[in-house]
């Protein structure tokens, strides 16, 4: 009597042995490439819905970027976060929506930006702005549109920015600076100082 414990050993003869299809090394190869490539097309995708690739083609941002700077930027950081005063932003020129222009984010919705004697003010405090190439020599007063965010170049005074042209609609707005990449040279973490501001006081 057989041990129930045992396993059954079953032979089958080789006419009963079914074969096992084998592909072409072509078919294969090909296969492969095919998945590798849709791969790719889809981490492509997912990395371009995240992130763009910003070339610096002016001299507005110096000494904080220059010209021919290639900058990564987070397309999510305003749809996910919040922006604050001081971050390097990313915008469609108001003028021409299929061009791009880079400045430092300086007042937020709500904000009263005033420049005078050399030296920014929003809210009535003055900014500590150790990243400008020179103290801007023009004066003037901004109220921000709920809608809008008003933008600086870091060289100031050769800059078209906001204090010029006029606000930036958040809905225009593109991203936030992170890394340059390029030159390798140049690589470099792009830093956004806070500056925290007191809400409500409106007077310098």
């Amino acid at each position: 009597m057989d041990n129930p414990s045992t396993p059954t050993q079953i032979e089958l003869s080789e006419s009963e042995l079914t074969p096992v299809e084998q592909k072409p090394v072509w078919q294969s190869a090909f296969s492969e490439i095919i998945q590798t490539l849709l791969l790719a097309l889809l981490l492509y995708f997912a990395i371009d819905a995240v992130f763009a690739r910003v070339r610096v083609v002016n001299i507005s941002m110096q000494p904080t970027l220059y010209e021919g700077n290639i900058i990564l930027v987070n397309k999510l950081a305003y749809k996910i976060g919040k922006m604050d005063t001081g971050d390097i932003v990313i915008f469609h020129n108001p003028s021409d929506l299929s061009e791009d222009y880079i400045k430092r984010l300086i007042g937020l919705p709500g904000d009263l930006v005033q420049v005078h004697s050399g030296v920014v003010f929003v809210n009535g405090n003055p900014l500590a702005e150790p990243y400008i190439a020179a103290l801007p020599q023009y004066t003037g007063e901004w109220y921000v549109p709920e809608d809008s965010v008003f933008v600086l170049g870091d060289n100031r005074n050769q800059s078209s920015d906001s204090h010029s042209w006029g606000f930036v609609p958040l809905e225009d707005l593109v991203g936030k600076a992170l890394v340059v990449y390029w030159p390798l040279d140049s690589a470099k973490i792009i830093s956004h100082p806070d500056l925290v501001l007191a809400r409500g006081n409106t007077s310098p």
